[in-house]
């Protein structure tokens, strides 16, 4: 599988919005392998991290986020679900999880319910090490200060606002992939 392809049979390659995919994919895709090399007694799935990495954001278009080119009817939270039934349809299913388990620390049924989030009804929290590491290493990295990498405290900072079992799975997975 080659994600590039995948990417590109739904964005143009000269758009903003596939500049802003790919670069950011890739500087998830080279921290999320960076860290999975560090810890070689998790036996990662060094292949599959590369690949999803790539793909965890491909349901972005979908979404109305005119900042980074995407022009979609959905509301951004969306893009995670939405790019899981992109990746299922292309038979993708462990892909798929990836998509639909990054968004912040991922969404748990409760935090969806109480908040009425605009997404199914479903736990949507990373459960394999491959999708927990994607969507740490997610985290460093946004959409707008492209390849800028941010700093674990300014992270935790932004995930404050989701409440504390949002920051608390962060620090779980600061212990577990970076030693703090």
């Amino acid at each position: 599988m080659e994600p590039l392809d995948l990417i590109k049979k739904y964005y143009p390659e000269d758009s903003d919005a596939f500049r802003i995919l790919v670069t950011h994919s890739r500087s998830v895709a080279d921290k999320a392998l960076e860290l999975a090399r560090r810890h070689p007694e998790m036996r990662l799935d060094l292949d599959f991290i590369a690949e999803a990495a790539m793909l965890h954001d491909i349901g972005i278009f979908l979404c109305d986020a005119p900042e980074i080119d995407c022009h979609g009817k959905a509301d951004y939270i969306c893009h995670g679900y939405l790019g899981a039934d992109l990746m299922r349809k292309e038979g993708y299913p462990r892909h798929a999880l990836v998509c639909e388990r990054h968004t912040g620390t991922g969404l748990s049924l409760r935090m969806i319910e109480e908040r009425d989030l605009p997404v199914p009804h479903r736990d949507m929290r990373p459960v394999s090490m491959e999708e927990q590491l994607i969507c740490f290493a997610d985290k460093f990295f946004s959409k707008t200060k492209l390849t800028k990498e941010k700093p674990v405290d300014k992270i935790r900072q932004g995930l404050s606002k989701y409440g504390n079992e949002t920051v608390e799975r962060f620090d779980e997975w600061c212990k577990l992939f970076l030693g703090e």
